[in-house]
This record gives C-alpha cells, sequence and structure tokens, in this order.
C-alpha cells in the first residue's frame, strides 16, 4: 500500500515595502520551511520589482510585484504581511493590514507611541489575527543559553545590566536622521529598541535567581547628541529598576550611536558574577560568542554553531499564525518597550529625570 506524505501548509507572506532590511528578511521568507514569498509592494516604481530580483532572484516568477501598498493588502492571496517602511508610518500601516485580516509582523519599532500600539492591539483582537514586533534577536539560541546562565544563579543575583548598539553613519543611511524624533528619526528609534529591549528582558529574568517575575523601569535619565532637524545621533541613559527585596539598586545602562564602529552587545552583573553576549546582532555565517566569569575565578567562553535568527523569527511566526499559537514577544512587551522609550526621549528634551508609568 503507498502512503502519502502530506506536505507541510506554508504561511504566505507578503512585504510592504523595499526598505533596506529586506536584504535580510526577503531570504529568511523564502528560506523558511513553513513560509512562502507571493508579494511585495512598494511605492517606488519598479522598487518592488528590483528588490526581488536583487535578493531572491529564483523566486521572480512566483512572486507578485506591486507598485502600489494597497494593492498588495488587498491581494487575497496574502495571509501575512511584514512592514518595514519608516518608523512612522508603522502605525498606519499596519492598521490597514490588520483591518484587511492579514496577520502582521512589524519591524522595531512596532509604533511610536504606547496609544498607537493599543490601537494595533485592539484591531487584531478584533479581527483575531497574530501581530508580533520585529526583535529579530531574540530567536537566536545563544540568549537562550545565557536565560539559561542566569536561572543557574551562576551569577547570584541580578543587579545591573550594560548595552551598547552602535554603527557609523553611512550616506545610504542619511534617511534614518533625516528627521527629528517625534517623526521617528534618530538612534533611539532605530537601534534604542533593541538597547532597551535587551535590558527589560535581562532583567526580567529575575531579581534573585528564583523569580521569575517580570521588572519594568521605573524612570530614566538620558542625554543625546542631536543634529539640526532634531534627530539625536547619540543618546546615553541609565533606566532604573527600583530595588530589589534585599534594598539592592537595580541599574540599566544604555549607550546607542551612529557615530561608532559596529557594536552589539548586554552584559549582565549579579552578586557572584557577569555574563555577557559579544553580539545581539549576528549573520547567518558568524559563530556568536558569550562568555562569563565568577567571583570564585572562573572564567569561560561559549561558541555557537552558525544561525540565522531572521529565518527563526519568520518561522516562529509563521507557526504560531498556522498552528494558533501565542506569539514570543507580546503586545504588554511592545507598549513596555515604547514607553521607555518615549521616556528616554523627554528626559533628553527636558534634561531631567523622566518617570516611567
Amino acid at each position: 500500500m503507498t502512503q502519502t506524505v502530506t506536505e507541510q501548509r506554508k504561511l504566505r507572506w507578503g512585504i510592504l515595502g523595499a526598505a533596506r532590511v529586506n536584504e535580510r528578511l526577503l531570504p529568511a521568507i523564502t528560506e523558511a520551511s513553513n513560509a512562502q514569498l507571493v508579494a511585495i509592494a512598494s511605492r517606488r516604481v519598479g522598487a518592488a520589482k528590483a528588490t526581488l530580483q536583487k535578493y531572491a532572484p529564483c523566486h521572480a516568477g512566483e512572486v507578485q510585484c506591486y507598485d502600489e501598498m494597497d494593492a498588495l493588502i488587498n491581494d487575497a492571496n496574502v495571509e501575512a504581511v511584514y512592514c518595514p517602511m519608516a518608523n512612522n508610518e508603522h502605525a498606519e500601516w499596519a492598521l490597514k493590514a490588520i483591518n484587511a485580516g492579514k496577520h502582521v509582523l512589524i519591524e522595531k519599532p512596532m509604533a511610536l507611541t504606547v496609544a498607537d500600539i493599543e490601537r494595533i492591539e485592539q484591531a487584531a483582537l478584533k479581527n483575531n489575527v497574530k501581530v508580533m514586533e520585529g526583535f529579530m534577536y531574540r530567536f537566536h539560541p545563544q540568549h537562550a543559553r545565557i536565560q539559561e546562565i542566569v536561572a543557574s544563579g551562576l551569577i547570584g543575583d541580578v543587579l545591573s545590566t550594560r548595552a551598547s548598539y552602535s554603527f557609523l553613519m553611512r550616506p545610504a543611511r542619511m534617511y534614518r536622521i533625516a528627521s527629528g524624533v517625534a517623526q521617528g528619526g534618530g538612534a533611539m528609534w532605530d537601534i534604542g529598541p533593541y538597547a532597551i529591549h535587551s535590558l527589560r528582558w535581562v532583567m526580567g529574568l529575575g531579581v534573585g535567581v528564583n523569580s521569575a517575575k517580570p521588572v519594568e523601569p521605573k524612570s530614566v535619565m538620558a542625554h543625546a547628541k542631536l543634529n539640526e532637524v532634531g534627530a539625536d545621533i547619540v543618546t546615553s541613559g541609565v533606566l532604573d529598576f527600583g530595588c530589589d527585596a534585599e534594598g539592592r539598586a537595580l541599574f540599566g545602562h544604555f549607550d546607542v550611536s551612529f557615530e561608532r564602529s559596529r557594536k552589539s552587545e548586554y552584559e549582565i552583573i549579579g552578586t557572584k558574577g557577569w555574563v555577557k553576549c559579544h553580539a545581539a546582532w549576528v549573520f547567518q555565517n558568524d559563530v556568536p560568542v558569550i562568555s562569563w566569569a565568577t567571583e570564585d575565578g572562573k572564567y569561560a567562553e561559549e561558541r555557537f554553531a552558525p544561525s540565522n535568527h531572521f529565518n527563526l523569527e519568520i518561522e516562529h511566526f509563521s507557526d504560531c499564525v498556522l498552528n494558533n499559537k501565542p506569539t514570543h514577544l507580546t503586545f504588554s512587551d511592545a507598549k513596555a518597550n515604547c514607553q521607555a522609550i518615549e521616556a528616554a526621549l523627554q528626559s533628553v528634551a527636558n534634561q531631567h529625570l523622566v518617570k516611567i508609568g
């Protein structure tokens, strides 16, 4: 008797925009075992087709290319939409896609205000669709290992965290600082979401090794260098997470810059030692490294097999849609991250401590 093997169902994706990040996300969709790219759109005539030819030429005959965004949203063949456009457009286009019944993966930040994220959340509930903020780094196995190290008690109680993210601004990327922070321009809205997100995540791993209760910052103080249009080129600050049960201070230090070499690291310092992620942004052929040390003199470096966190993110979201599972990153997380960024920028503008929440 011949047995028929059922082919795995694939989620049909569309991409709204020909943004630079498509260099990583477009191949991730075409390579994922449970995803299929069926459409891409751009407002620039010919840009969608050019992007497809550049990053996935072997799929050119299978993907519908649109010169108008609404055409993709109204395409009945598209089930899920990836939204990588300008930061100040995320909420508008995500809502259009959601209200058309599409599932949406939104490039960070999900929106520029908590109020807009709440609107997106309500629309998602109303239309019964999945929506997630696109923090691809969290899907790399190195972060699960860091969580395991903290949970083991190796470094003791988590008391301090530090995150540094930067890259040199190149001519091709100048659009990132062409508008002020109110319009989503600058380092805090571009790479700041990673810094704030990683600080909040590692602090939430446990104030005390046996704690699993999420911890959110209570206030922030930040300083920045702004350009002539009001975009921050560099921003540094401190998130105050209050005190733990023992009365010990909990601080998260962040630093983001467009003036420095490429860096995407975070470090967690506890009562017995520390653990460090040397690169949260990794390419698919990179060998990621984490290191840790303890008060009693132990030190280790751990290396990981190459892994594409963009592919893992796409496969996770597709799986959540296809099998009706909750997404790893939630609306609560997106709102808390946005709230902290808004407060940091308010601190920059007013040059004083800003309470969060």
